[in-house]
C-alpha cells in the first residue's frame, strides 16, 4: 500500500526535529580545535592575583606556574594543528566571570588552580592534575622537634594524629592559625572540636600575617593550601627560618579547566602536561615557583604523566 504524502511529510519533519535537536544539544565548545584552526588564535584565561599559579607582572603580562604550563599547551596546539602562527589571547578573569568563562565561551582554557571536584565537573572538564594541593602546614625552624614529628608523621590513618598520647599532649595548649574563610580554617576547627583538643585558633587575613605569627611565636603552626604556603615561605625574607611540612592533611588535586566533551582538545592539553612532567628540566621548572620539590612531589608528577 503506498505511503501517503502526509505521512512522508510527517516522517521528514520528525527526522528534521531529531537532527536539529542533536545539533542544538551538542556541547557548545566541542570544536575548540576547529575554531582555533580557523582563527589561528587560542584564548587563555587567568587571574591577575592568584600567585603563584597566575598573576599579572609589573609589565601587565600574565605569569605564574599555571600560565607557564598553558604556554606549553599553546606550543603543542600550534604544532598539532601545524599552524605557522598562533596568537595567544590572555583574558583576565575574576569572580563569577571566571567561574563561567568556559561555559560562556569566553576562553578555551582556564590557566589557574581549580580544585577538581564532582560538582565542578558538572559544568566543566579538567586536565590531568597540575598540583597535588590540599591543606599543609608551615612551622618555624625553632619549633620543637616533637611537634614537627607529630604533625608530619602522626599516626596511621585509622588513628588520627589528634587523638591519644603522646601526640595529644604535644598538640594541646598550642595556638594554630589558618586563613579566614578557607577550607583549611574549617578543617582545623573541625579537628579541634572532634577530638576536643585544648588548643587555640587564631585566624588571619593573609598568609603573610600567618607567617609573621609563626616567626614571632604567637602561633605554633600556620595551616593553609599547600602550594600557597610553599610560595609565601619561599618568597619570605625569613625563608631560612621556615619549614613547610611534607604532609598533606587533606588532598585536593588542582587542574586546568576546559569544556566538557571536547576530548580532542583535552588530549592535546594532557599530552603537553605529561611531556612537561617527564622532561629532565621539570625540577627546575617547578623550583621557579615553589622551591625544590621533595621526592613525594616528584613521584606525584611522574605518576600523573600519561604514557603515549
Amino acid at each position: 500500500m503506498p505511503i501517503s504524502k502526509g505521512r512522508w511529510i510527517a516522517t521528514g519533519a520528525s527526522i528534521f526535529v531529531i537532527v536539529v535537536s542533536a545539533v542544538g544539544f551538542a556541547p557548545a565548545h566541542a570544536q575548540t580545535l576547529d575554531r582555533v584552526r580557523a582563527s589561528s588564535s587560542l584564548k587563555l584565561g587567568y587571574e591577575a592575583d592568584a600567585r603563584p599559579f597566575s598573576f599579572k607582572t609589573d609589565n601587565d603580562a600574565p605569569d605564574g606556574y599555571a600560565v607557564a604550563l598553558c604556554n606549553k599547551v599553546a606550543d603543542s596546539v600550534k604544532a598539532e594543528l601545524k599552524l605557522p602562527q598562533l596568537a595567544v589571547e590572555w583574558v583576565p578573569l575574576t569572580g563569577e566571570a571566571r567561574a563561567r568563562a568556559i561555559q560562556d565561551g569566553v576562553v578555551d582554557l582556564v590557566c589557574g588552580a581549580e580544585p577538581v571536584t564532582l560538582s565542578r565537573r558538572q559544568q566543566v572538564s579538567f586536565s590531568i592534575p597540575i598540583f597535588p594541593s590540599g591543606t599543609g602546614a608551615v612551622v618555624s625552624t625553632s619549633a620543637p622537634l616533637a611537634l614537627r614529628e607529630v604533625l608530619e608523621y602522626g599516626e596511621p590513618s585509622s588513628r588520627p594524629v589528634w587523638r591519644g598520647s603522646p601526640a595529644r599532649t604535644i598538640l594541646e595548649n598550642k595556638t594554630f592559625s589558618s586563613i579566614t574563610g578557607t577550607t583549611s580554617e574549617h578543617w582545623l576547627s573541625d579537628k579541634i572540636k572532634t577530638f576536643q583538643l585544648a588548643a587555640t585558633t587564631a585566624s588571619v587575613d593573609s598568609f603573610q600575617q600567618g607567617i609573621e605569627r609563626v616567626l614571632d611565636g604567637r602561633s605554633a603552626v600556620l595551616f593553609g593550601d599547600m602550594p600557597l604556603l610553599m610560595d609565601v615561605a619561599a618568597r619570605s625574607d625569613n625563608s631560612g627560618n621556615l619549614v613547610v611540612l611534607k604532609r598533606h592533611f587533606t588532598y585536593e588535586p588542582l587542574g586546568l579547566e576546559l569544556a566538557r566533551a571536547d576530548e580532542d582538545f583535552r588530549l592535546i592539553v594532557d599530552r603537553a602536561l605529561s611531556q612537561a612532567y617527564a622532561a629532565q628540566n621539570f625540577r627546575t621548572f617547578f623550583t621557579t615557583w615553589f622551591g625544590p620539590p621533595d621526592e613525594a612531589t616528584v613521584t606525584f608528577f611522574q605518576q600523573t604523566a600519561l604514557p603515549e
